[in-house]
């Protein structure tokens, strides 16, 4: 699996990434179809402290690809809520394949 990280309005981070890499690899494990993740980071301004620190993931896998988005008050609880988002996604569609 090849996993490209992306950031805007957002620094590097190097910590970021080896989180995400973590909860994506644990994915893969269980899910072996994934080809390709995608991880934007990008912050916004919202009236709400909870809010504003955004994690998207793009996952490539046969058939249509898989998206999940998160915005929390830190990238770590967005990039675990994305992943139990995608967890959910990619169960659903194992139980299709396994149906076909």
């Amino acid at each position: 699996m090849n996993i490209n990280f992306e950031y805007h309005n957002v620094n590097a981070s190097k910590r970021l990434e080896e989180f995400a890499k973590e909860k994506l690899e644990s994915l893969y494990t269980k899910f072996q179809i994934i080809i390709r993740a995608d991880v934007f980071f990008k912050t916004e301004n919202t009236s709400s402290d909870e809010t504003g620190m955004i994690c998207n993931i793009r996952l490539s896998v046969p058939g249509p690809r898989l998206f999940a988005e998160a915005s929390n008050s830190n990238f770590k609880t967005s990039i675990t809520e994305s992943i139990n988002d995608l967890e959910k996604q990619l169960t659903k569609k194992k139980g299709k394949l396994a149906n076909h």
